[in-house]
């Protein structure tokens, strides 16, 4: 991975934007789980306060988006992939422009995520990627595989072809909606590829570029053989690999509109994934492996200088896109401009980061982490020497965690 030692995984078109611009070492997600983690971007607000408190609950209607003020200003906003605001509903509309409107998309195709399109996709589909996988008589081969991978076990191919593999089809869509952007209107373009995510499934020619690689073993796992977590680990970067190929895609097509020096680029996530770090899979959870996520930003009055350690969340990128925009911010959200940041007039953004899911919540000054409501004992992380999260200091450090519950959101 850029920037991490020991991890072979070739990024490079995130690689450029990391050279023409920032990447953020300390970004988190305010809540690691799909539904939850787009709303807070969506509407600028913490956990606490976005109204969807897992996946169980849909998008509020009445509550504004930073993509409804984008489009009133003017701007030509789209969406493709798995926005996911409506995850308690399963139904997106075969053209994946039910509730488009509403949320603040001028234009947009959204579709299901991997086990939601296989959950709601037979006998007949709810969303433009089960039709498409219907209209070609695949659907009931992909999702008799998918069933049948059980999480992070099966790293076999699968049987899709390249042009029907999910997150291809997400690239193929935004470029269709770059293709039909008017040209006299600014845009803002949000792709959500369902990648990388569990089930592992990768195609034939994404497994023949990831075979030949070796990986760190998880951290304190006691599950599964290491040539198991090897294989789990290919697959994993294969996935992230080919969104990068569909990155550049969408970037050359931006450029060939003339415009790519006057877009901004974000390239980040809703959430990590723990890939058996303390014997646990997938999102949930508050460990750095789960919370943490990816953050780069390039562009337009951004100035490249490689790293920065700011405390940043990815609500933050709301008031981000409307300061950039001209746009004020409204008193409701809780979202920060990284702007300030980008231009390098400043090293900090904020004291410390908070994040939440269901019954448990934590609060990061950068260097401790206090984690209550997931363990039967609180946790108290010092990650500037325990990254990885294996030696609890809630006995000990009393001071430090009596300061850090006073910041714990409630």
């Amino acid at each position: 991975m850029p920037g991490q030692p020991g991890i072979p995984v070739r990024l490079p078109h995130v690689e450029q934007l990391m050279a023409r611009g920032v990447r953020f070492l300390n970004a988190i997600t305010p809540s690691p789980l799909c539904a939850p983690a787009r709303a807070c971007l969506a509407s600028g607000k913490e956990y606490t306060r976005c109204g969807v408190a897992s996946n169980q609950f849909d998008y509020p209607l009445n509550q504004l988006t930073y993509y409804q003020l984008l489009r009133d200003a003017g701007y030509h906003v789209m969406g493709c992939g798995k926005l996911d605001l409506h995850k308690k509903t399963l139904d997106w509309g075969l053209d994946g422009r039910r509730l488009l409107r509403e949320w603040g998309f001028s234009d947009g195709i959204d579709n299901a995520g991997k086990m939601d399109a296989v959950r709601s996709g037979l006998p007949a589909p709810k969303d433009p990627y089960m039709k498409l996988l219907h209209d070609r008589g695949m659907a009931e081969v992909h999702v008799k595989d998918m069933r049948a991978r059980k999480a992070h076990e099966g790293t076999y191919p699968t049987p899709l072809p390249d042009d029907l593999y999910c997150d291809n089809f997400i690239t193929r869509n935004a470029l269709t909606l770059l293709e039909r952007a008017p040209r006299d209107q600014p845009w803002h373009l949000a792709v959500n590829f369902t990648g990388p995510h569990d089930p592992l499934d990768i195609t034939s020619s994404m497994e023949r570029t990831a075979r030949d690689r070796t990986y760190p073993q998880p951290n304190r796992n006691t599950q599964d053989p290491p040539a198991h977590h090897v294989a789990v680990r290919q697959n994993y970067s294969a996935m992230c690999e080919n969104i990068d190929r569909g990155i550049g895609q969408i970037l050359a097509a931006v450029a060939a509109r003339g415009e790519l020096d006057n877009t901004l680029v974000v390239f980040s996530s809703d959430h990590g994934e723990m890939l058996g770090d303390h014997n646990r899979w997938g999102k949930h959870v508050p460990y750095q492996a789960s919370l943490g996520i990816p953050l780069v930003i390039a562009g337009p009055g951004v100035r490249a200088r490689g790293n920065s350690r700011a405390l940043v969340t990815l609500m933050d990128l709301a008031s981000t896109f409307l300061d950039f925009a001209g746009l004020p911010v409204p008193a409701a959200m809780d979202s920060r401009t990284l702007r300030p940041l980008l231009a390098d007039q400043t090293r900090r953004h904020r004291s410390h980061l908070v994040a939440g899911l269901e019954g448990w919540r934590l609060v990061w000054d950068g260097r401790y982490k206090l984690i209550e409501g997931f363990e039967k004992e609180p946790q108290l992380f010092d990650l500037r020497r325990d990254p990885l999260e294996n030696l609890n200091l809630w006995a000990q450090q009393t001071r430090i965690r009596t300061q850090l519950k006073t910041l714990l959101p409630s």
